[in-house]
C-alpha cells in the first residue's frame, strides 16, 4: 500500500501526527486513538501494523513497550507532491492577486471577454 493510501485513514494520520511530536510507546499512541476515534485495542494494533508494513513508522522493544517512531524519509514523496502542487497553486493565487489589484486600482486588463462591460 502507498503512502497516499496509508494516510487516507484518519485513524493512521492521526497516529503519525502523534509521532511526528516525538516517539512514543503503542500504550500511549492507543490511549488517544481510542477515545478520540472511539476504536478498541485490537484495531489501534491493527493500524499500526499498516503503518510498519508501509515502512512509515517503525517499533523497537523495550523491555515490555514497543516504541513506535517515524521512519526518516518515510513521507518523502507526500513531501515531494504536496510541495509541486503547492508551487503550482501559489503561481496562479499570485497571478489572481496581481489581477485583481489591477482591477481594484482602476487598471485595464479585464479578465472578462466583454471588456468588463
Amino acid at each position: 500500500m502507498n503512502s497516499f493510501a496509508v494516510l487516507a485513514d484518519p485513524v493512521r494520520r492521526r497516529m503519525v501526527e502523534l509521532l511526528s511530536e516525538a516517539e512514543a510507546p503503542a500504550g500511549r499512541i492507543g490511549a488517544v486513538v481510542m477515545a478520540e476515534f472511539g476504536i478498541g485495542q485490537p484495531a489501534v494494533s491493527n493500524q499500526l501494523r499498516v503503518l510498519r508494513e508501509a515502512e512509515i513508522v517503525s517499533a523497537e522493544r523495550q523491555g515490555s513497550q514497543r516504541i513506535y517512531r517515524i521512519v526518516p524519509g518515510a513521507l518523502d514523496d507526500i513531501a515531494a507532491w504536496v510541495d509541486r502542487y503547492g508551487r503550482l497553486w501559489s503561481q496562479r493565487l499570485d497571478a489572481l492577486e496581481t489581477e485583481l489589484a489591477r482591477e481594484s486600482s482602476g487598471g485595464h486588463g479585464s479578465a472578462r471577454p466583454d471588456g468588463g462591460r
